[in-house]
């Protein structure tokens, strides 16, 4: 059974990094295959998939809860877009990746931040059916290990969703996002032992959102690196934040040879100290020429721009398939291959030992994949 307490400080509970992490770790492949569909939600005849889900990992154990689809009508169709309380609780076994329970959170979650510990998921803000969320929540197993506990343990002095978010040293930094409804570049530090924000030193790029971003060691110390994001525009910027001395700097744009990349949407994963995988990204010229148009076409010039754009097949919006690595050390970026899979944004992404999890996502506006992938590493 699942709780819901409000604690003023959990100093205790804390563990600093995902024990999945390796910090040797060099990725050489990644085969990936189908593992399974995501759950039907409560209420629903099937799965359509969602995007923004949180999804993390407590050990063995995946987390996959919320997140949002078009369950109804699609976009052109206008429909209303729906946010979920579901939650799944997946373990890893010989037989493959096994539900373990399937029950239900108390409200509907989507678009924060989730960071996995050894002991538990930390998710912070999010939207949910009639708004947004100043939140911090964190998941626990229960003892027996089939159920999922969740405690309400501070709240922000803003609302928001769709950032970066970080833990170091018993806190939470967050930058960038959907702040009090606003693209932003602000930047937070809030103590979990005091549940007290402080403010830090602004993002240097443009206010954004869905940015992606991780700690990565670039052989002298560690360091925040916060890449692209985007508003009417796709970014593909990068900027490296130093804890120590509270400073940003520049870093190399993502981009692979003298091309940039769009990682707008897309999400990122740890692979070791020195490096960062990303998975998908919106492409930046589409997604740039949408933006233009949908805001600026008027009457049956929009209309018909609409039903063009809508229509077309997954493959023509041409998102990112590329498995994108950084390494920090070295301030580059390069291909570790493509996904066999179309490229989702928004969706789930979880590492475990040398396995990563790609769980839904969209794989076109509007329209979202049911299916999980689980990619193995090879070294």
């Amino acid at each position: 059974m699942k709780k819901i307490i409000l604690a003023s400080s959990i100093a205790s509970l804390l563990l600093m990094g995902c024990s999945s992490t390796n910090s040797t770790q060099s990725l050489k492949d990644v085969n990936w295959k189908y593992s399974r569909d995501l759950p039907t939600p409560k209420g629903y005849e099937k799965q359509i998939g969602v995007a923004g889900p949180l999804a993390g990992n407590i050990g063995d154990y995946i987390v996959v809860a919320g997140g949002a689809n078009f369950p109804h009508k699609s976009v052109l169709e206008g429909g209303p877009k729906v946010t979920y309380s579901d939650l799944y609780l997946m373990k890893q076994t010989n037989k493959g990746l096994e539900l373990i329970k399937h029950t239900q959170l108390p409200k509907e979650i989507g678009y924060g931040t989730a960071i996995s510990t050894e002991n538990g998921i930390y998710y912070i803000g999010g939207t949910h059916q009639k708004g947004i969320s100043n939140e911090i929540l964190y998941l626990t197993l229960n003892k027996d290990k089939t159920d999922i506990e969740i405690n309400k343990i501070g709240e922000l002095p803003f609302d928001y969703h769709s950032g970066v978010a970080v833990l170091k040293d018993n806190n939470i930094y967050i930058v960038t996002g959907r702040q009090n409804g606003q693209n932003s570049k602000n930047f937070y530090k809030y103590d979990l032992a005091t549940n007290k924000t402080s403010e830090l030193k602004m993002f240097p790029g443009t206010e954004r959102s869905q940015s992606i971003g991780q700690i990565l060691n670039n052989g002298k110390e560690d360091l925040l690196y916060v890449f692209g994001g985007g508003t009417g525009i796709a970014f593909t910027d990068g900027y490296a934040y130093n804890f120590n001395k509270n400073t940003w700097e520049k870093v190399q744009d993502v981009k692979l040879g003298t091309k940039d990349i769009s990682v707008l949407g897309a999400n990122s994963i740890k692979l070791n100290i020195n490096e960062m995988m990303v998975i998908g990204g919106f492409n930046k010229e589409i997604w740039d020429d949408a933006n233009l148009k949908l805001g600026g076409l008027k009457g049956e010039e929009l209309a018909k721009y609409k039903n063009s754009y809508f229509t077309k097949d997954p493959q023509d919006f041409n998102w990112n398939q590329d498995m994108l690595v950084y390494n920090a050390k070295d301030n580059t970026w390069k291909s570790a291959g493509k996904v066999p899979f179309l490229a989702p944004c928004g969706e789930g992404l979880v590492k475990i030992d040398n396995k990563i999890y790609s769980i839904n996502g969209e794989i076109k506006p509007g329209v979202r994949s049911e299916k999980i992938y689980v990619g193995t590493i090879e070294n």
